[in-house]
């Protein structure tokens, strides 16, 4: 213990009361003169203790409906004086200041505001003038006073009075600090993001209340935290806690599931499909996903878009799989699933934010908008005298969707709404291809009339001419590269179909 203060004098200007009460009864109990505004002035006299309004200390009322409460000399000069400073403890004598050893205040409830309605006067009404300034003000003097500005240390704030005798070491002073300038910082960036909204400045402030540390990071030896609130996406039914590599997985799944409309299943491995397949069920869903790479699928997370049900979770629990979601579960498909301990069942409560993708580069990070196109028949542009039937062109808006969710280069193969085969993170299109083929040729697929997407362009007519000898017969691909006259041609002269859909998907 060092540099202790004894706590005689304490501010208490707070928007949440919630464990409130025990708090100032205690410092009640130890002599502390407690001074108050308000809503909390008033709660605390319900609690039966005795407080000094602050307008008996600085001579003016409340005013402005509420906006000018506490901004004033005599609080502020109670909370920044410099008890080592001989000037400091003579001004405070010459203009009648307390000393105030503890403030506790928070913050009007800006960001839940925010997500309730967006009328800009109610909105604007929630930023804090004066709470933000209690709160700089006296983490800013720590070493003489003690800032509370969460209601989350009230039940810690209590045990240290008991325990101390109302006294506060430098170092509980310095910690509540820290957590008062975590909670300014994201409070001002929350407030920065709302006038923020149409990017007129170029400027990143991320900031999460939320962190859970998990096991370990990619591999054991890295550390991993995540930072966010995962329940507001997801809701977790059984199983283990979810690791590094499941988040990533079940990013992966989440953002590729919301793609389709028809009942889907995806299976997800290293943050690429395995297996797809959209079908008038689940069950059949399901079974040609599988289908697609049962041996990938092993230890893989299976995502689907529609609520399981006890036919199609028989059939899945058959399998080892490390993560399972849906938008929900039947009671009997639920017990079925929760026979094995460690399976993760998550329950789908919202789509994934639709705004951009943050991640770390040298010694920055790189930010970008979400790839959000879903391509419609419409969009697909003929380059080839041949054209697709409507069968091939759902199996061309099918691939497209999947060729966006996979790690460039990427190829996929498809047929009737089925994947059959996918190459993916491969350092050449041709490698994509190859791997792709000799995946549909592993399980016995017939590529006979079956689609090829690709990421971007073909720069050579290499691929197309694989992709007609494996018996693929449609194309889509991007377009723009200054050789895709030689990808037409060899289409054209050899009775493939080829559209452009002038959107690339790299992935990295």
């Amino acid at each position: 213990m060092s540099a202790e203060i004894q706590i005689k004098n304490a501010l208490i200007s707070v928007y949440y009361k919630d464990g409130l009460e025990p708090v100032v009864k205690e410092l009640h109990q130890l002599g502390v003169t407690i001074f108050s505004t308000g809503g909390t002035q008033s709660f605390i006299e319900s609690c039966g203790v005795p407080v000094v309004p602050v307008e008996s200390l600085t001579g003016y009322p409340s005013i402005l409906g509420g906006r000018v409460k506490t901004l004033h000399p005599k609080i502020f000069g109670g909370i920044l004086a410099r008890r080592d400073e001989a000037n400091d403890l003579k001004e405070l004598n010459e203009f009648e200041i307390p000393q105030l050893d503890l403030v506790m205040v928070d913050l009007y409830p800006f960001e839940e505001t925010l997500a309730k309605t967006s009328d800009e006067s109610s909105i604007i009404e929630k930023i804090d003038i004066g709470g933000i300034s209690l709160i700089r003000a006296t983490a800013k003097n720590f070493k003489h006073t003690a800032i509370v500005a969460d209601k989350q240390d009230y039940q810690g704030l209590l045990e240290l009075l008991k325990n101390q005798q109302g006294k506060t070491t430098l170092e509980q002073r310095k910690a509540f600090a820290a957590k008062a300038f975590h909670i300014s910082s994201h409070y001002d960036a929350a407030i920065f993001g709302y006038f923020n909204q149409a990017e007129q400045l170029p400027v990143l402030k991320l900031s999460s209340q939320e962190a859970t540390p998990l096991r370990y990071g990619e591999n054991p030896h890295q550390k991993g935290t995540f930072f966010g609130n995962l329940n507001n996406l997801l809701e977790k039914l059984h199983g283990k806690e979810l690791s590094y590599n499941n988040l990533l997985d079940v990013d992966a799944a989440t953002g590729l599931i919301e793609d389709f409309e028809e009942p889907t299943v995806a299976i997800i491995k290293h943050n690429n499909p395995c297996g797809v397949a959209s079908r008038s069920t689940l069950l059949e869903a399901w079974t040609d996903a599988l289908a697609g790479d049962p041996v990938s699928a092993f230890g893989g997370v299976i995502v689907l878009n529609r609520a399981l049900d006890v036919e199609t979770a028989k059939e899945i629990d058959k399998i080892f799989l490390e993560v399972l979601i849906a938008p929900d579960y039947s009671a009997e498909a639920l017990e079925i699933l929760k026979s094995k301990k460690n399976r993760i069942i998550l329950k789908k409560k919202a789509d994934l934010p639709k705004h951009q993708t943050v991640r770390s580069a040298l010694n920055g990070v790189l930010v970008q908008d979400k790839n959000l196109v879903v391509l419609e028949a419409s969009n697909l542009k003929p380059v080839t005298s041949k054209t697709a039937d409507e069968a091939a062109i759902a199996d061309l808006l099918f691939a497209d969707k999947i060729v966006k969710h996979t790690k460039s280069n990427t190829i996929v193969l498809a047929k009737n709404k089925q994947l059959l085969g996918i190459g993916c993170g491969q350092t050449s299109r041709v490698d994509a291809l190859k791997q792709a083929i000799e995946k549909a040729n592993a399980f016995n697929f017939n590529l006979d009339g079956a689609v090829m997407s690709s990421d971007a362009f073909f720069p050579f007519p290499d691929c197309v001419e694989i992709a007609h000898q494996a018996g693929i017969t449609t194309v889509i691909q991007p377009g723009g590269s200054i050789k895709d006259d030689a990808s037409i041609s060899y289409c054209e002269n050899n009775g493939l179909v080829m559209y452009f859909s002038g959107v690339r998907h790299f992935k990295h």
